[in-house]
This record gives C-alpha cells, sequence and structure tokens, in this order.
C-alpha cells in the first residue's frame, strides 16, 4: 500500500490463552476495525501482523505486534520506519488499570503509567503518539485497597468477566463505528461518540 496516513497499533499478547483477557483489549480494539472497514486478512510484517484500508487520503495501517506486550515497541518501530510516519501519525489503543471500566480517553504523548507495552514504545519510538486509554478498572482487596503486583498480573491476564459484557461489546462496536472522526482527526469529538463507563 501507498504510506497510509495513520497506523493505528492494538496493544495485547499473542496466543489464544489471552485473546479476550483484560490487557489484550488494544487486540480486541483493532480487530473491531478490521472487521467493521472489511479490511483484507491479517498477515505477517513488522514482527506482527498488519492489515489496512486504502481509502484514499485516510488511508491506515493496522498493527498487532506479536512480540509479546514488553517487546511492542520493536515492532512499531520497524512498521514507522517502512512508511517514513511521524510520531502524530501514531495511535495506541490500550488498555488502562487507572480507569474505570469502559471509561475511555485519549491524549498526545504522556508517561506509561507502568503499562509495559507503552514502556517499549516510549523507548523505540519516541512519547508523542496518539493514545486511546480504555478503562479496565483496577481490583481492589476486601479492605478496599487497590491491589499490587502479582494480583494485578493476574487480574489483567484473565478474561473479561461475564459482567463485562455490558460495556466491552458495545464499546468496541463505537471504537470501530465513529473510527472516520480519529482518521480525521477529530480525536475530541471522537472521545466524545464513545460510550461513558
Amino acid at each position: 500500500m501507498a504510506s497510509p496516513s495513520r497506523l493505528i497499533i492494538g496493544l495485547g499478547n499473542h496466543g489464544e490463552e489471552y485473546a479476550r483477557t483484560r490487557h489484550n483489549i488494544g487486540f480486541m480494539a483493532v480487530d473491531a476495525i478490521a472487521a467493521r472497514y472489511g479490511c483484507p486478512a491479517w498477515k505477517k510484517k513488522f514482527r506482527g501482523f498488519v492489515t489496512s484500508s486504502a481509502e484514499g487520503a485516510n488511508a491506515f495501517l493496522l498493527l498487532k505486534p506479536q512480540t509479546y506486550m514488553n517487546l511492542s515497541g520493536e515492532s512499531a518501530v520497524e512498521a514507522m520506519n517502512f512508511y517514513q510516519l511521524k510520531l502524530e501519525q501514531v495511535v495506541v489503543f490500550h488498555d488502562d488499570l487507572d480507569l474505570l471500566p469502559g471509561q475511555v480517553k485519549i491524549k498526545q504523548g504522556g508517561g506509561s503509567g507502568g503499562h509495559n507495552g507503552l514502556k517499549s514504545l516510549d523507548t523505540h519510538i519516541g512519547q508523542d503518539y496518539w493514545r486511546v486509554r480504555i478503562g479496565i478498572g483496577r481490583p481492589v482487596t476486601e479492605q478496599g485497597e487497590p491491589v499490587k503486583g502479582d494480583a494485578v498480573t493476574n487480574y489483567v491476564l484473565n478474561p473479561f468477566a461475564k459482567a463485562d459484557r455490558a460495556w466491552v461489546e458495545p464499546l468496541l462496536d463505537a471504537i470501530a463505528g465513529e473510527f472516520d472522526l480519529l482518521l480525521a482527526g477529530d480525536y475530541a469529538a471522537y472521545a466524545m461518540k464513545l460510550p461513558k463507563a
């Protein structure tokens, strides 16, 4: 394809055992976009899976790194270099523990918030890419204190609970259905169109 106007990266871990886990909602988001736009089958490239939509000025490339989460930047930098893309053309969909389940915030730049996928991206491509932060909530102890360490790892690597489907599916539908706004660069309008937590 010609150089895309946007590189859209979904973060997740490869392998069927991770397919519907909280940490993989970035993969789920780009899968929904690919389905909405009738993109061709995913193919291996840039140490990940890619597919694309070649709609003139709004052509975009979707990327799901297959390096495991903590090496996501290695895949992203290959795609960026190949198409000579700038950081402001990169949009990353990822899970966020510090937002309520189903809450979405969009911003350019910032820190990793302890997210290993973002740490890798920051190291390999820089920080000034766009981030679509998808809240998965942070688990708490019986005393109401946020859990830490292994308990967090277990939480993010477990599948969404049945009760979560009430917000996950509508959110993914909206992420894909309103995607034209993101392609147009209207990030504020895109965020406003997504369901509220």
